[in-house]
C-alpha cells in the first residue's frame, strides 16, 4: 500500500505508519491547534493596523488570510472535539466525520478570501496605490517568523487528520504569502515600484487556490464515499480470493468515515460445505486478518454467502 503525499503537508515517518505516532491523541491535537490559533491571533491585530497605516493591499491580503487561518483554526479545535465523542444512538460513527466538514469549509473560506484579494489586486494593477513599503517589509518578516513558529506548533499534531492538514495548509501557505509580501516590500523600498504590492497580492491568491484545491478535492473525495487514493479494490478482491475455501467476492466497497478511520464491505462466496462445518467463522477472522494485514482496515464487514444466494440479490456491484 503506498502514501499519496500532499507537497506541502510533512510526510508520514515510518514509525507513524504503524500507528505509533505520539501525537494520536486527539487531546494532544487540540492543544496544538488552540497554540497556532493564538499565536495568529494576536499577529492579526497588529498586522490589520499595520495595512491600514501603510495603505498595502499585501498586507490586507495575508491579514484576510489569516482571517481565514483563525477561522480555520478554530474550526478544527472544535472538530477535534466533536471528533472525541462517543458514537451513540444516531450517531453510529461518533462525529469523527466534523473534521470533513470542517476541512471543506476551510477549503471554501480559502477560495473566497481569494477571489476578494483578486479583484482588489487587478485594480490596484491598473490604477497603483502608495505603499509604504518598508512598513510592509517589517511586519512582512515578523509575520513570516510567527507562521513559522505556527507550523511548528502544528506540524507535532497527527499528520494523517484531514482536519489539521487544513489547518496547516493554511498557516504554511500564509508563511509563503509573508515571504513575497516581504519581497514586494524590499522592491518599493529600494525602487519605489508601487506595483509590487499587487503583484505580491496575486502571488498570494495562487497559493490560496492551490491549497484550496487539495483541501476540497479531498474533503469531496471522503463525503462522496470515495475509495481512498492509497487502496485499490482490485488489489483487495485479488487477496480475498486467496483466502481459503473462498471462491469469489463482489459487491466491494470501500470508503472513508474520517481520515483516520478506512471502512470496507463485500459478500464473500464461499462453498457451501463451509456453513455445515463450522468454518465460517475461521474464515471471517481469516479475510480480517488479510485486510489488517495487507491494507491496514480494521473496519470491515462481511457478508458470507453460498454461490446459490447471487440470485436473490438485486443491483449488485462487481
Amino acid at each position: 500500500m503506498t502514501r499519496h503525499g500532499s507537497g506541502l503537508w510533512p510526510p508520514v515517518t515510518e514509525e507513524e505508519s504503524h500507528g505509533h505516532s505520539y501525537s494520536l491523541a486527539p487531546g494532544g491535537d487540540v492543544r496544538y491547534v488552540l497554540i497556532a490559533l493564538v499565536l495568529i491571533s494576536l499577529f492579526l491585530v497588529g498586522e490589520v493596523v499595520a495595512a491600514i497605516l501603510g495603505t498595502s493591499l499585501a498586507l490586507f491580503a495575508d491579514a484576510g488570510h489569516m482571517l481565514s487561518d483563525v477561522s480555520a483554526l478554530a474550526m478544527s479545535a472544535w472538530a477535534l472535539r466533536l471528533a472525541k465523542r462517543p458514537a451513540q444512538g444516531r450517531w453510529t460513527f461518533g462525529l469523527k466525520r466534523a473534521e470533513i466538514l470542517s476541512a471543506a469549509a476551510n477549503g471554501v473560506t480559502l477560495v473566497a478570501v481569494a477571489l476578494l484579494i483578486a479583484v482588489e489586486a487587478i485594480q490596484r494593477l491598473i490604477t497603483p496605490h502608495h505603499v509604504a513599503g518598508g512598513l510592509v517589509l517589517v511586519v512582512a518578516i515578523v509575520g513570516a517568523l510567527v507562521n513559522v513558529v505556527a507550523a511548528y506548533v502544528l506540524a507535532k499534531a497527527n499528520r494523517r487528520n484531514l482536519n489539521i492538514r487544513g489547518a496547516y495548509l493554511h498557516v504554511v501557505t500564509d508563511l509563503y504569502a509573508f515571504i513575497g509580501t516581504a519581497i514586494a516590500g524590499l522592491v518599493i523600498v529600494t525602487t519605489g515600484w508601487q506595483r509590487a504590492d499587487p503583484i505580491a497580492s496575486l502571488f498570494v491568491v495562487a497559493l490560496m487556490a492551490r491549497s484550496a484545491w487539495g483541501l476540497l478535492r479531498d474533503a469531496g473525495r471522503i463525503l462522496l464515499q470515495g475509495t481512498p487514493d492509497n487502496l485499490s479494490l482490485s488489489d483487495v478482491r485479488a487477496h480475498l480470493v486467496k483466502v481459503e475455501h473462498v471462491l469469489d467476492v463482489h459487491d466491494l466497497h470501500a470508503w472513508t468515515v474520517a481520515s483516520d478511520l478506512p471502512t470496507l464491505s463485500a459478500h464473500v462466496v464461499v462453498e457451501d460445505r463451509c456453513f455445515d462445518s463450522g468454518h465460517v467463522p475461521r474464515i471471517l477472522d481469516a479475510l480480517q486478518s488479510c485486510l489488517t494485514e495487507h491494507f491496514a482496515i480494521e473496519h470491515a464487514t462481511f457478508q458470507l454467502e453460498p454461490a446459490t444466494h447471487v440470485s436473490h440479490e438485486e443491483g449488485l456491484h462487481p
